[in-house]
């Protein structure tokens, strides 16, 4: 299965982001020269984590006839320094009447997510560049 995204300038550094159907936008922090108007690239890679961490913990749940009710899940990112790795620390808040097993099963399907076995795994990079005719 392939996913596609796209960004196109909006004005300064706020992009809007197309997936599907759907569009989303996204923007640098004053510190850095954007508006604020919208989370960084940096922070959408911590909430993909997240999400799809949360999506996963609760779709194996469902198969196993488990109600998690309200869970959360929390990501801090700390992007790669020279000498250091990239770093995700992942919080998952869990309903308190879960057994030691059913916790134990849900921080191991955790690590399982799509997102996570992409962002642990070998990453290939493939650019190519378009030239287009600037709008008048």
């Amino acid at each position: 299965m392939s996913m596609h995204a796209s960004a196109q300038r909006i004005n300064g550094y706020r992009h809007v982001v197309k997936v599907r159907q759907h569009r989303l936008n996204a923007d640098e922090p004053r510190a850095t020269g954007g508006d604020d108007a919208a989370p960084c690239p940096q922070e959408l890679l911590a909430a993909s984590l997240a999400s799809c961490t949360a999506v996963t913990m609760e779709m194996y749940a469902a198969r196993k006839g488990w109600d998690l009710g309200d869970v959360e899940v929390e990501c801090e990112y700390a992007p790669a320094n020279r000498g250091c790795p990239t770093k995700f620390t992942l919080t998952l808040r869990l309903p308190s009447d879960l057994s030691d097993e059913q916790v134990q099963r849900l921080k191991v399907i955790a690590t399982k997510c799509p997102v996570h076995r992409t962002l642990d795994g070998e990453v290939m990079f493939d650019e190519r560049v378009e030239r287009t005719q600037l709008a008048a």
